[in-house]
């Protein structure tokens, strides 16, 4: 049997999909680095007196889209 140098063959095939399926197996498994300090979102305070939620014509424009 000769090989010729342009082909791939099944044998090599399956080896390189096993060998990508075991790294991927041992990359999945191994803990990650952290890669920094990671920056806190502050919230903004809720609002004394509510007034944080206000109808506007955006809002009823979206829900006389949701009427069936």
């Amino acid at each position: 049997m000769k090989q010729t140098q342009g082909k791939l063959s099944r044998r090599t095939l399956f080896a390189g999909a096993g060998t990508a399926g075991a790294i991927a197996a041992v990359t999945s498994v191994m803990p990650s680095v952290p890669t920094g300090p990671t920056a806190v979102q502050s919230t903004k305070p809720a609002p004394t007196r509510g007034g944080g939620y206000h109808l506007s014509e955006h809002v009823k424009r979206y829900f006389k889209t949701t009427l069936v």
